[in-house]
């Protein structure tokens, strides 16, 4: 069963914004909401990583490189994740994808990001 639908990613330039989705709309409300969310990257030839995290009381924290220009935020009642992406680089170029932060749920496919130079 598809948990994760990660969402919106595209090609843009350097200095440019994206916002990405994640949807659970197979995760029941009462797993959704107590869930601390992450949004992570995985770049060619890399590990994947934790970028941006959200409690589920709307704590957020972030992995250095993206402080100040990633925003993490959930949406409970629509069981979605989001993460706004600004003044992007081409070192984010990246699959992200989203999960829990413990207890994690099979990946999803995850949403390609790809900023040019």
């Amino acid at each position: 069963q598809v948990q994760l639908v990660e969402s919106g990613g595209g090609l843009v330039e350097a200095g440019g914004s994206l916002r990405l989705s994640c949807a659970c709309p197979r995760m029941i409300s009462s797993v959704f909401n107590p869930s601390d969310m992450g949004w992570y990257s995985q770049a060619p030839g890399q590990e994947r990583e934790l970028v941006a995290a959200i409690t589920s009381r709307g704590v957020t924290t972030y992995a250095e490189h993206v402080k100040g220009r990633f925003t993490i935020s959930r949406d409970n009642r629509r069981k979605t994740v989001y993460l706004g992406m600004n003044n992007l680089r081409p070192e984010d170029t990246a699959i992200y994808y989203c999960n829990k932060i413990s207890n994690r749920l099979p990946w999803g496919r995850g949403t390609q990001v790809t900023v040019s130079s």
